[in-house]
């Protein structure tokens, strides 16, 4: 169902609301002094000084006045309106965002530096978010399958004094405060501190979190040329895990209505945890006007848990739940050392913009995973599972006794499923040209070699290890043609590969034996680009894009940690509208149409909307308020692949409010679902679908000091 006449509606009124009044307000108002204006974005995750519009891939950028406005919270608010992606589950714990068809928790970047731990990124110390669609393994190595998010850091800035905070709170009950302080400390450094705490709720039974970070970073500019970039930064989460609803059944059928106040999970049970040290250095160099090379230094280290029951059965005659559930800890340690050249000159009578770089990468992880063990049963895989009766009243399961009316409990620390270490090393060699024959013409041409060498030793059967040692080489190829200097022309070709142990690494399944190498190759990702950028203005770009994407034959995973679907093959095509269509009216809108099949079945993949749109419309009604009204649409999709089990199609509404109180304060109101909509915004698999946030808004106060 590509379109229905609510959504068409809801977008006509949202599109009246915004606009309607500038045209009221052009006799009674001289002068507009504008509180929020749009700025031509640029990127840093293409490493490269090339302009948006000869970049032949489709990518998007929201900067941090946008997110502030929006009312963003995590990185999943930002991806409901970026056309050609949506958002997993995630199981409760991590972000999960699915570009083109293709799931990943691991393709998160940090100023272009891989950040693949699986947990909720904040948003507090961002300048901005750059989201691509397609796979690049040039750039950015292994993974990257369907796209990649990086976000991009704030920055300490010489010859500077500031103070900003930030104050929110909505209507469930959370809160958040952030702080953004800048002090020169000398006439060539500066200290700058960012600092967030903030606690999480909703309108779900147990649901409750706390999060905490900081983010202190120094600039020293050593000469005229150079300058380095030091960050600390600190975190400390955790948050109740919701698992969803079950499905009317295994095989078929949507979310059960009658079922979404209930949570299948425990309030003690079902937690994550995250703690977290990063530190990071920047070095850049100026060597001409032409020239300039950056190298990096990152380190982090990781402890991450996380334990859940969720539904993994559901018998409406019966009327129980069958639960299941694990408890999962890793700790990591990430060292990254890069660093990129790129030379801008002319050679053979045309123009080049030279990429050259390299990158070492040496990670480290500690993985446990424990079955829960129900104490009535001798085993967690006994095929009688541990039932429950569906509450007759209230909207809490009683796990204190089960179906069989039995007492029962639940111990995470006994039956224990998988324990290994793993070891990634990666050497890295990057290679690209943009070549600008002429003023119309531009050839990009790249190569990326890459060893990914993977050890994984089984710690619960000794002696036991698989190891993988894969060169790979990714290239990438467009070609862009300028009618005119405001308008191009792109086609490219793009590949990225995962090695068969998965995007978090925690098995390979080697031949039997106790020490010996894994016999299969990576999986490859293809993609083919065409697309056309036009900057209708200084303030306003269009990008529309058709696309094919080929994911090779791939292995089942049956952790849910590795590529998830085999052989799948998905074209679509993108539009996308960034800018100002007036001196008032900012406007940001995409539409997305996806069609897949799973190798030689033909069947229909999960988690593959046909369509999806969004709209949202802001509008600078005087020289103090702003206001905005946004929407989003998602066509129906299968929760399993090939499956008839589905989440309906939904259309939500939120709304955005900016009052400049006075020169060092604003209030803004944020409202999210504005019509109430009931709706499941995404799935794990049978039985786990998210219930949506119902009408929430959310009040904040920003003042610079």
């Amino acid at each position: 169902m590509a379109f229905n006449f609510k959504s068409t509606l809801c977008i006509a009124a949202a599109t009246a609301l915004a606009i309607v009044p500038a045209s009221a307000q052009d006799a009674s108002v001289d002068e507009i002094i504008v509180t929020s204006t749009y700025e031509k974005p640029t990127t840093s995750a293409l490493k490269m000084p090339i302009p948006l519009i000869d970049v032949p891939q489709s990518l998007s950028i929201i900067g941090q006045e946008e997110i502030k406005l929006r009312g963003y919270g995590e990185l999943g608010d930002l991806v409901r309106y970026t056309p050609g992606i949506n958002t997993s589950q995630g199981e409760g714990h991590r972000d999960a965002i699915v570009f083109r068809g293709v799931r990943s928790t691991a393709d998160f970047f940090i100023d272009g530096v891989r950040d693949d731990v699986q947990y909720y990124r904040p948003l507090y110390n961002l300048e901005q978010v750059e989201i691509l669609r397609g796979p690049n393994a040039l750039l950015f190595g292994r993974g990257g399958t369907g796209g990649a998010v990086n976000r991009v850091t704030k920055k300490a800035v010489i010859g500077q004094d500031s103070r900003s905070a930030d104050l929110s709170i909505d209507t469930f009950g959370a809160y958040n405060l952030a702080a953004d302080v800048n002090m020169a400390t000398s006439d060539n450094s500066a200290l700058r501190v960012n600092a967030f705490v903030e606690t999480l709720e909703n309108d779900r039974d147990f649901y409750d979190g706390d999060r905490f970070g900081i983010n202190p970073t120094y600039r020293r500019a050593i000469d005229d040329q150079t300058t380095l970039d030091l960050s600390l930064e600190l975190m400390d989460h955790e948050r109740f895990i919701d698992r969803g609803i079950p499905t009317a059944d295994e095989t078929t059928g949507a979310p059960v209505d009658a079922l979404r106040d209930i949570v299948f999970g425990s309030p003690t049970d079902n937690t994550t945890t995250l703690e977290a040290t990063i530190l990071r250095g920047t070095l850049t160099r100026q060597y001409s006007d032409t020239m300039t090379g950056v190298f990096n230094v990152h380190y982090g280290d990781y402890e991450k848990m996380y334990q859940n029951l969720y539904a993994a059965d559901y018998d409406a005659v019966l009327e129980t739940v069958t639960l299941d559930g694990y408890h999962d800890p890793t700790e990591r340690t990430h060292l990254v050392l890069s660093g990129h050249v790129t030379n801008e000159f002319a050679a053979g009578g045309v123009s080049h913009t030279l990429l050259v770089g390299g990158e070492y990468i040496d990670t480290e992880s500690e993985n446990l995973r424990y079955n829960s063990k129900w104490s009535t049963k001798a085993v967690d895989n006994d095929p009688d599972k541990e039932k429950f009766d569906l509450p007759t009243t209230g909207n809490r399961l009683d796990l204190r006794t089960n179906s069989a009316d039995a007492p029962t409990s639940v111990n995470f620390n006994e039956d224990l499923a998988n324990q290994t270490e793993t070891e990634i090393t990666v050497a890295s060699l990057i290679i690209q040209d943009q070549i600008a024959i002429n003023d119309k013409l531009q050839v990009l041409l790249g190569a990326r070699m890459d060893n990914v060498e993977v050890t994984v030793t089984d710690l619960k059967t000794p002696a036991k290890t698989g190891s993988k040692d894969d060169d790979e080489v990714s290239t990438r190829f467009g070609l862009i043609y300028k009618p005119q200097s405001n308008v191009s022309l792109y086609a490219s070709t793009s590949e990225s590969f995962i090695p068969r142990s998965g995007e978090q690494y925690k098995k390979l399944n080697a031949k039997k034996g106790d020490d010996q190498s894994v016999d299969f190759d990576p999986d490859v990702f293809e993609n083919t680009e065409f697309g056309v950028k036009w900057d209708v203005s200084e303030a306003l770009n269009l990008t529309a894009s058709f696309f094919e994407a080929e994911q090779d034959a791939a292995q089942q995973d049956s952790s849910g940690e590795g590529a998830e679907v085999i052989g799948l093959e998905v074209d679509g095509f993108e539009i996308e509208v960034n800018g100002q269509i007036s001196d008032r009216t900012t406007i940001s809108a995409g539409y997305t149409s996806l069609d897949g099949e799973i190798g030689s079945t033909g069947a229909t993949p999960r988690e593959l909307p046909e369509t999806m749109y969004s709209l949202f419309v802001r509008h600078q009604a005087n020289e103090r308020l702003n206001y905005g009204i946004g929407l989003t649409y998602q066509d129906e999709s299968l929760i399993g692949n090939g499956s008839t089990s589905f989440l309906p199609d939904y259309t939500r509404i939120d709304a955005s409010l900016s009052y400049l109180m006075s020169n060092d304060m604003t209030l803004r109101v944020n409202i999210e679902n504005l019509a109430d909509e009931e709706y499941y915004p995404h799935s794990h698999s049978t039985h786990q679908a998210s219930v949506g946030d119902p009408m929430n808004a959310k009040i904040s106060l920003s003042r610079k000091f």
